[in-house]
């Protein structure tokens, strides 16, 4: 017969072990990342859906979620947006009309934020709050609110 406590230390031990490598394998929590949008109020326009340092958005009438032609040096007068790897984007975010998503890029398989089934873009020429570049070229800024000039 076995001796209780020598069972008892056994058993003990072998728990621990167990115990100790799921401990130290298990991951640290994610913080989960944010959208990168904010908006502004426009005088023109409204409120106007912008990046987070508060640029306006646009989109191009000529392109469609399926088909992206801006690229190049489009890409660098209208500097794409691009949502950081581990950030998920909803399809409607709360306080913003339309319908967000992401599409990756033929130039080089980074994600683009969409609204509308449209890429998103911010225009190199403007500041923060400023539109400049409304129906030119067929480029619009993203308006969240209905207010026309």
């Amino acid at each position: 017969m076995r001796h209780p406590v020598r069972r008892a230390v056994g058993a003990l031990a072998a728990a621990a072990v167990v115990v100790a490598p799921a401990t130290a394998a298990t991951p640290a929590t994610k913080v989960p990342k944010r959208v990168p949008v904010s908006n502004f109020t426009s005088s023109q326009f409204g409120k106007v859906l912008a990046d987070k340092q508060g640029q306006a958005l646009y989109y191009w009438n000529k392109e469609t979620k399926a088909r992206i032609r801006c690229t190049g040096s489009c890409a660098r007068a209208w500097p794409v947006v691009y949502v950081p790897n581990g950030v998920r984007v909803p399809r409607r975010i709360r306080g913003y009309r339309g319908v967000f998503g992401t599409v990756r890029r033929p130039d080089n398989g980074r994600r683009q934020l969409t609204w509308n089934n449209r890429p998103v873009y911010s225009y190199a020429n403007e500041r923060a709050r400023e539109v400049k570049c409304d129906n030119v070229d067929k480029w619009f800024v993203v308006r969240l609110s209905t207010k026309r000039r």
